[in-house]
């Protein structure tokens, strides 16, 4: 329930913020900011990544990307367990 009601106050607050006077918008801008986790505020504000991709990282994608349309894990499970120093054997 609770849930529910957080998503209809989350909705009420997406309509009031386009109905803020102009002149109450820097106001209405710090408040906000301030209730905002300072950690997700970091991540929300932080630049986009805009280095080129590797060709390491171009295969990698594409492989993610095949294994997801034949409805393979992204990462086999075997590649995690090596990457940890396990084996199948080990579990």
């Amino acid at each position: 329930m609770a849930n529910v009601e957080a998503a209809s106050m989350r909705e009420e607050l997406r309509m009031l913020v386009d109905h803020i006077p102009d002149s109450d918008v820097a106001t209405a801008h710090k408040i906000l900011r301030a209730l905002l986790d300072p950690v997700e505020l970091s991540l929300l504000m932080a630049p986009l990544d805009d280095q080129p991709l590797s060709e390491h990282e171009k295969a990698a994608l594409a492989e993610a990307e095949h294994r997801e349309k034949r409805g393979e894990p992204l990462i086999p499970h075997e590649e995690i367990l090596r990457e940890f120093g396990l084996s199948e054997a080990e579990q």
